[in-house]
């Protein structure tokens, strides 16, 4: 695989260098209430820029319906992508149109244009070959090279991401080399004890990489609203709780797993039972085992925090993907808080898995050099641990 390194070798001054970026960041209207994404992009973007090269930035945000959209607008990371370079980025008004031709020939060496959100086009997540393609030879006649490093899009057969490194000698960015690297700890010579934590809100979600995981760590910790659907399993009231009845059966196929493998799967022993879904819903500390019928849990409780914390204390790998309640709610935030103080507190190699659990930890005020490592890529991340191949990655392996 050749990487960015060996892109800059070649020299780039004056070339037009296309970089798949993940700026998929959380809005507020028009403001970006995470930048995390837009920073840990900002690396190989300064790499190029510092060489010379005429950098040309390919990215989505949310999900328009293949159409234009102005909520979805990639107005707003292009105003604080300059703010981080210290440059204007131009933002073309279009995809691969006229506006991006006029974007990217105004280029100058060390400048950067950003494409408007290339999901506006139809033909980048089309399961058409041919629709994807045409939209890759698009991009690719915009410019002479391709740097994958986005890493939160590498899961996803898409043109930007995936046909275009089939048109374009294609190098893997400082991030998806980064992230392939620690996915690769997780899953290759672990160090042990080996803890995974599991949250958010639905088993539906992950029920891949918990199977897989089950053949591969020592302990398995599961909080957030997922952890309701294991509690019912196990015959538990849970009120009105999160509940995904139609997994149940898949959820009790766990259970048992883990008690055949001898994995400790650990659940909530009390959390926080509210009377409705808010910020300042009245709520109380309830056992996990007998939720009133007319609550919902929104969070893990006291004894359940340092019970997790205890079952991380002594780990020497651990991978947190999803927060332990609603967080964005100060008064559900404890759980979610708790887990990630004890991994900063922890000695283990610590990976955050992306997603929520990266965005609870900036909106925390958490340090982030206390963790190894924190993953731009939720769902890639995630398929990666189930052992699926990631076609973004594959392709750039020639």
């Amino acid at each position: 695989m050749k990487t960015l390194a060996d892109l800059l070798a070649e020299g780039v001054a004056g070339r037009r260098v296309l970089v798949r970026a993940d700026l998929n960041v959380p809005l507020d209207g028009e403001t970006i209430t995470d930048d995390g994404r837009v920073r840990a992009s900002l690396p190989t973007i300064q790499q190029l820029t510092g060489a010379g090269a005429r950098v040309v930035i390919a990215a989505h945000l949310g999900r328009p319906k293949g159409a234009p959209d102005p909520k979805f607008s990639l107005k707003p990371v292009a105003k604080r992508l300059g703010e981080l370079l210290g440059q204007d980025v131009k933002l073309a008004e279009d995809v691969t149109g006229e506006s991006a031709k006029s974007a990217v020939e105004s280029l100058r060496d060390g400048e950067v244009a950003l494409l408007e959100n290339i999901r506006f086009d139809a033909r980048e997540t089309s399961k058409d070959e041919a629709e994807r393609g045409a939209l890759a030879d698009e991009l690719a006649g915009l410019v002479t090279a391709f740097v994958s490093d986005g890493f939160g899009v590498v899961h996803r057969k898409q043109a930007s991401v995936y046909d275009v490194a089939k048109r374009l000698p294609h190098y893997a960015g400082g991030l998806v080399l980064a992230e392939v690297d620690v996915l690769r700890k997780l899953t290759e010579d672990t160090e042990r004890p080996y803890v995974v934590v599991l949250g958010g809100a639905k088993v539906s979600d992950k029920l891949g990489v918990i199977a897989n995981l089950l053949t591969k760590v020592d302990r398995l910790l599961i909080g957030g609203g997922m952890a309701y659907t294991f509690l019912k399993a196990q015959g538990h009231e849970v009120g009105q709780s999160l509940l995904q009845e139609d997994q149940l059966d898949q959820v009790s196929g766990f259970l048992t797993e883990a008690e055949k493998r001898g994995v400790e799967l650990v659940l909530p022993v009390d959390v926080l039972a509210a009377t409705e879904f808010g910020p300042d819903a009245p709520h109380e500390v309830v056992p996990a085992t007998g939720i009133p019928a007319d609550r919902q849990g929104l969070d893990i409780g006291p004894e359940t925090r340092e019970l997790f914390a205890s079952k991380l204390a002594d780990a020497k790998t651990v991978f947190w993907n999803g927060p332990m309640g609603v967080f964005e709610f100060e008064a559900f935030s404890g759980g979610t808080r708790a887990v990630a103080q004890a991994l900063v507190d922890s000695d283990a190699f610590s990976v955050v898995g992306g997603g929520d659990s990266a965005a609870a930890v900036r909106q925390l005020g958490l340090p982030e050099d206390g963790f190894s490592h924190i993953s731009t890529g939720g769902g890639a991340s995630l398929e990666f641990l189930e052992g699926k191949e990631l076609p973004g990655v594959l392709v750039l392996e020639d």
